[in-house]
């Protein structure tokens, strides 16, 4: 293998894969075509989801917990007790000590099944791509009722739909319960929807006076669509856009407790007609009269196909990829070339992955704190195991756990948003926790560094790890180097 493409087999393996397994470059072969493949098949999973809840399940056993916390208070009040005391020594919480029971197994294996196909992944440009739109649609858990959901939503809305369009993945994620609960959709209801009037007629009847909650539009989602997954914060909208489109997704709502209880759910989403709110919207020029879920779903085809949108998702996917300014050249050529496919997301891949600036020695990235430690593992075959643990306390203690962005955009793709002045220091002690897990029985850390690194190693590096007083050192040393700490 020439030099040259010794660079590229690399750059595809580092920056647009989740990091090289050792020797891996060497036999990676034509590293354009190898990426390629992986843009138009579905991610492999490796069958680590095999067994885990969908979201109907996980919102059955809510309402079953739902049930189980009612008995629990009816029979706290019958007969008061002292409460249990923990291992700590503190008060146990039997509401919290019941979610933990009936779902604490699940959380965990969701967050070890993705740790496990992080490190093992044998298409990892397609894994990566799961997790650039996991994060696009963002939802964070750090809101309670997201957090049954934020996983599956990953595996149900985001990975069946990786090659295909793009209007496909963007409905499934909005019907999907993580979207509806984190950006409170399910509350929404049409004012003048017959829902509404019901209500406002139960309202006027009462005679004592007393406040009652009174239904009406939230218009989180809508915005958030149009702002973050859509059109982009520089598209051409107005607040009375927002507004209509608010009033076409009325409806969109999950199952009720009851309705679970009751067996007559098939989907984790539910249109509901009595909340939706009649007649036409106006959204960006364009009248829509049509009726039902249809009306919201009309406006979203649209959205997809807008210019605005391609070159939004264009733009974020470069940064992602290629640099955290990307050459206009590049978002020009994958924006022309996802509107011409129709909104196909393989053609905007192919647009990337075709372009010479993806390949150009200036290309490079610093590592996410997510993908130093997913570039760790599989460096160092680490088996992230089964408890995950270690590692999520290490992604809290770089500033980006999983699932947890402080805001519906999504962890941003900029170094110089949270690369903050200590962050050195605590990727040393992460560099230090992923050296402790490497099997070092026959390993050589210098032909490791050459296998995972390739031709960016440089010579100082090279004589660092020779004068290393112990291969745990050495290792420590590699993980924290300049070249690893880089996506190049």
């Amino acid at each position: 293998m020439g030099a040259a493409d010794a660079r590229r087999a690399a750059s595809a393996l580092n920056r647009l894969g989740l990091g090289a397994h050792n020797g891996e470059i060497v036999a990676l072969g034509d590293a354009e075509a190898w990426a390629l493949r992986q843009s138009s098949q579905r991610a492999e999973d490796l069958g680590v989801f095999t067994g885990l809840p969908d979201s109907l399940d996980y919102l059955r056993k809510e309402a079953q917990l739902q049930q189980q916390r009612r008995a629990l208070k009816r029979a706290d009040a019958g007969t008061p007790r002292p409460p249990a005391i923990g291992k700590d020594g503190k008060p146990v919480n039997p509401l919290a000590r019941l979610y933990v029971q009936m779902f604490g197994a699940d959380l965990r294996r969701e967050a070890s099944a993705r740790w496990q196909l992080a490190a093992r992944s044998e298409t990892p440009f397609a894994e990566r791509l799961v997790r650039f739109w996991s994060n696009h649609f963002a939802v964070s858990v750090d809101k309670f009722p997201v957090r049954l959901y934020a996983a599956p939503m990953e595996r149900e809305a985001i990975r069946p739909h990786l090659n295909g369009r793009f209007y496909d993945m963007l409905i499934a994620v909005e019907q999907h319960p993580a979207m509806l609960r984190y950006l409170d959709q399910a509350q929404s209801v049409g004012p003048d929807s017959p829902l509404a009037e019901r209500v406002d007629r139960r309202l006027a009847r009462r005679a004592d006076g007393q406040p009652a909650r009174k239904l009406g539009l939230n218009e989180n989602l809508a915005r958030e669509i149009m702002e973050l997954h859509t059109l982009g914060v520089g598209a051409h909208y107005t607040q009375a856009d927002v507004t209509q489109f608010a009033r076409a997704l009325t409806g969109w709502s999950l199952p009720t407790p009851r309705e679970l209880e009751q067996g007559e759910v098939t989907a984790a989403f539910k249109f509901r007609p009595f909340a939706h709110e009649p007649g036409n919207v106006s959204v960006l020029g364009k009248v829509y009269d049509q009726r039902g879920e249809d009306q919201a779903k009309a406006i979203l085809a649209d959205f997809a196909m807008h210019p605005a949108t391609a070159w939004h998702l264009a733009s974020k996917l470069a940064t992602h990829c290629v640099s955290d300014t990307p050459p206009p050249e590049l978002v020009d050529a994958m924006a022309q070339a996802y509107r011409a496919s129709g909104g196909l997301l393989p053609a905007l891949y192919a647009a990337l992955l075709q372009h010479a600036v993806t390949w150009a020695p200036e290309a490079r990235k610093i590592r996410t704190p997510q993908d130093l430690l997913v570039a760790g593992l599989r460096a160092g075959a680490i088996d992230p195991g089964d408890k995950p643990q270690p590692w999520e306390g290490l992604l809290m203690r770089l500033g980006q756990p999983t699932f947890m962005p402080r805001s519906p955009a999504g962890y941003t793709d900029v170094a110089a948003d949270w690369v903050a002045p200590d962050a050195l220091w605590k990727r040393v002690q992460v560099a230090e926790a992923l050296a402790e897990r490497v099997v070092r029985v026959g390993l050589e850390p210098r032909a490791l560094a050459a296998g995972v690194i390739g031709p960016a190693l440089r010579p100082d590096t090279l004589t660092a790890l020779a004068r290393a007083e112990a291969p745990e050192q050495a290792l420590a040393l590699l993980f924290a180097s300049p070249e690893f700490q880089w996506r190049v």
